[in-house]
């Protein structure tokens, strides 16, 4: 009788795949095979493979990627469209999905030559920009109205900080992990928001009250202190003493660029960027990834500046965790009971060795001086808060996930068309 079962429950389990894989074929008809490959020893969890459009039209002149599905056997992989240079067409196709250690997956990337056919996925990051409406401004407070989304905003001359317009103060995104703000005003300094469920929360947070989130509620909490400090990875220029973050500029606009379940990121441009002597227009670049706890801050200029720097807060008790001397990538980083719920969390910058120019500190922050290339550069910050889902515990824990970090970084997945 066992065994009678067992046989029906696996013929049922190879009829529901082949019928799925038969929709697969009668919807997207066409395909082009791929294999991707983990150079490492470690497995991947929620890798993130961009694949170029050029490249796969190249190999398959009529795919479509408006009509497309990702195959890795019976398992469908998600994906999402990215137009990475910003000229309105997508160029790249995000793809997310599981390695083990050295593992080379074969895929299927299945299309429709013509049509519209977009398969949707679970959100598992987002970005988002809140203001109030229906209200007036009052000297520098926006008195009344309720708060709307909106997909970007070019900052009123009568805001600053504290003035009840935006909703917690400045744009947000997320990943299942953990959630960032900055504060779109002088400031200008980024925030944690520890997360206790993967599922997507910014859209409630500062609802129920305007700055309610330093308040432990049902889905996390802010959990940094910033105050004058870089916070976590903020923006600024080091003058020799202290680090100047980008506090003085003619005006600020900010955008959601994109907010997608698997990759959401947010621009921003400070026009004139006063220095003193030196001034610049600076164009922000943050995203996230899904099952990811970094944020990639991609930074451009029009102007040479000798330096850029970033950092972190230095907090009390906490312990620096020193960088690998070897590899492309390293970090500065701590750990220690510095969260606002005091709780352990770990904070990380990362960045090419190549670009750094001095490890150094203020009153406020342990800092990294980079040298931009090309009037740009290129970093990532990340948070681990121990109450997070599955979170971190301890500071040997931490350690392993930097190494980890920094070695996706050195050793990207291998892509084979």
């Amino acid at each position: 009788m066992r065994m009678s079962f067992l046989l029906a429950a696996a013929v049922a389990v190879l009829s529901c795949t082949s019928a799925f894989q038969q929709k697969m074929e009668k919807e997207y008809p066409a395909f082009l095979a791929l294999q991707l490959q983990n150079p490492t020893a470690a497995a991947r969890p929620d890798a993130m493979v961009a694949l170029s459009l050029t490249e796969v039209k190249a190999k398959a002149p009529a795919f479509n990627p408006l009509a497309m599905v990702l195959l890795q056997g019976d398992q469908e992989v998600p994906v999402q469209l990215l137009d990475e240079d910003g000229d309105g067409q997508a160029d790249v196709i995000l793809a997310c999905l599981n390695f083990k250690p050295q593992e080379t997956v074969s895929l299927k990337l299945r299309y429709a030559q013509t049509g519209y056919n977009v398969r949707e996925y679970k959100r598992r990051t987002q970005a988002e920009l809140s203001i109030r409406t229906g209200g007036k401004w009052q000297g520098r407070k926006y008195e009344g109205g309720t708060f709307t989304n909106v997909t970007s905003l070019r900052v009123p001359p009568e805001h600053t900080d504290h003035s009840w317009y935006i909703r917690y103060e400045g744009p947000g995104w997320e990943s299942d992990k953990v959630g960032y703000r900055f504060y779109l005003d002088w400031r200008n300094a980024t925030d944690i928001f520890g997360k206790l469920t993967p599922e997507m929360v910014l859209q409630n947070v500062g609802q129920d009250g305007f700055d309610s989130y330093h308040n432990p509620g049902p889905w996390g909490m802010d959990i940094l202190k910033v105050g004058e400090s870089l916070g976590i990875g903020s923006i600024a220029f080091w003058d020799g003493q202290k680090a100047e973050r980008v506090a003085v500029t003619d005006s600020i606009f900010s955008a959601v660029t994109v907010s997608g379940p698997i990759y959401s990121g947010i621009t921003t441009t400070y026009y004139g960027w006063n220095l003193g002597a030196m001034s610049t227009r600076l164009t922000s670049q943050l995203s996230i990834t899904a099952g990811s706890r970094m944020t990639r801050q991609r930074l451009a200029m029009d102007a040479d500046l000798p330096n850029l720097c970033t950092g972190l807060v230095k907090m009390p008790g906490t312990e620096m965790i020193p960088g690998p001397m070897e590899g492309e990538w390293t970090w500065l980083a701590t750990w220690g009971l510095q969260s606002l719920n005091n709780d352990s969390l770990g904070i990380a910058i990362l960045y090419r060795r190549a670009d750094e120019m001095q490890l150094t500190e203020d009153a406020n922050s342990h800092v990294v001086v980079l040298q931009p290339e090309n009037r740009g550069l290129d970093y990532y910050f990340l948070a681990a808060w121990e109450k997070e889902p599955g979170g971190i515990a301890n500071k040997q824990g931490f350690v392993t996930y930097l190494h980890e970090s920094v070695q996706r970084l050195n050793d990207p997945v291998k892509i084979i068309l």
